[in-house]
């Protein structure tokens, strides 16, 4: 049996590569395809470093060729991965600050800040040095998630200038306006007054050493936003969704927000909170409330990681309202749950600092127990 190189050519104009429009003929993925008999060679080049994204593109040609031109193919792809031109990351470095995650969702209610908080501690337990910037000037929660409603940042001197010291607890280093206003006051201020606040508590604060600084974004694209990116090398985003319909809609609004040709932000990838309920009387059953693998499915169309899912536990809940984050439960789901989300977070920026500008010149560069940082 001989195989057509224009048959297969022609199979393989019928499938894309994720986040692209065109398909991988006519987009330039596919760059040669070389036929010996029954055996036939893909070469084929993405522009992504996404384990995921490389794996069902060639799944996807696999599959085609041997279901429309001959089943029988014997199929070898070779993939190399061309990053694409390297943008310019906006913003005023810290120094001491090697990574900067933004962590966004487009909707309101859908748990940004109790990922937050349990991302926080998670890489906490794993050995990096973490800090929390909550910038929802409007709804802070951190105090509350982290037991330290009542603490009030003091000033330290830092090499003669005056700086605020941000409130430790779980090992996570803190800064909120909740620090600043009583638990029963509203923060009526317009957009330059919150975001000369938000300055402030970035640049006028002794934030040391830190492995990742995480920034709880309000929900929504608005000025905060804008303010955020342009005062920070932001590293890259993760964009927080329930399953919803509603919901989805909004994130995918927010993964554009940080696409956009504007902003330029890297998206490391999407997090499904509230994924699915399992009750604990039927341990093997899951429902999905809110609409089933939504999130992971936003993921694949738009081109960027999934990062993991977080079902609905009650504990969650009731551990953010005791102000201890879920993750700190030893051996239990949400440890285990958000170990895994945490790592695939660690090996996203990874592939972004080896492919993308760094922020510093201190950049992770390994996986194993998910603890070394490394000097260029």
């Amino acid at each position: 049996m001989k195989l057509d190189r224009k048959e297969i050519l022609k199979a393989l104009e019928t499938i894309t590569v994720a986040g692209e429009g065109k398909n991988m003929v006519e987009s330039g993925a596919v760059t040669n395809v070389l036929t010996f008999g029954d055996e036939v060679v893909v070469e084929l080049v993405l522009h992504s470093p996404a384990m995921h994204i490389k794996k069902r593109a060639e799944d996807d040609i696999r599959k085609v060729i041997l279901e429309t031109v001959s089943a029988e193919a014997k199929i070898k792809i070779n993939t190399k991965i061309e990053s694409p031109e390297k943008p310019e990351i906006k913003g005023k470095s810290i120094p001491g600050i090697k990574n900067i995650i933004a962590v966004a969702s487009g909707k309101g209610g859908v748990g940004k800040s109790t990922v937050t908080a349990n991302l926080a501690v998670t890489l906490a337990k794993m050995g990096f040095s973490v800090g929390i910037l909550d910038a929802d000037i409007y709804r802070p929660s951190m105090p509350i998630m982290f037991d330290v409603e009542t603490a009030k940042p003091i000033s330290v001197n830092v090499d003669g200038k005056s700086k605020m010291k941000p409130i430790e607890s779980y090992e996570v280093k803190i800064l909120s306006i909740g620090f600043f206003t009583a638990p029963s006051q509203a923060v009526i201020w317009r957009a330059a007054m919150a975001s000369k606040a938000l300055n402030q508590m970035i640049f006028d604060a002794d934030w040391g050493e830190l492995d990742f600084m995480l920034i709880d974004l309000p929900p929504g694209t608005g000025d905060i936003h804008l303010s955020i990116m342009q005062s920070l090398p932001i590293t890259g985003a993760v964009v927080v969704s329930t399953p919803q319909a509603v919901a989805l809609a909004d994130a995918k609004k927010g993964v554009s927000m940080f696409l956009s040709d504007s902003i330029n932000v890297p998206v490391l990838g999407i997090i499904e909170n509230m994924a699915y309920f399992t009750p604990e009387e039927l341990p093997e059953n899951k429902y999905y409330i809110f609409g089933k693998e939504g999130a992971q499915n936003l993921a694949a169309d738009l081109g960027v990681p999934f990062l993991g899912e977080v079902p609905i536990v009650q504990s969650i809940r009731e551990a953010g309202d005791y102000g201890r984050p879920a993750a700190l439960q030893t051996a239990s789901i949400i440890e285990v749950v958000f170990e895994e989300i945490t790592r695939n977070v660690v090996q996203e920026t990874v592939n972004r600092n080896e492919n993308l500008p760094a922020t510093e010149v201190i950049k992770i560069t390994t996986m194993a127990g998910c603890s070394a940082v490394k000097k260029n």
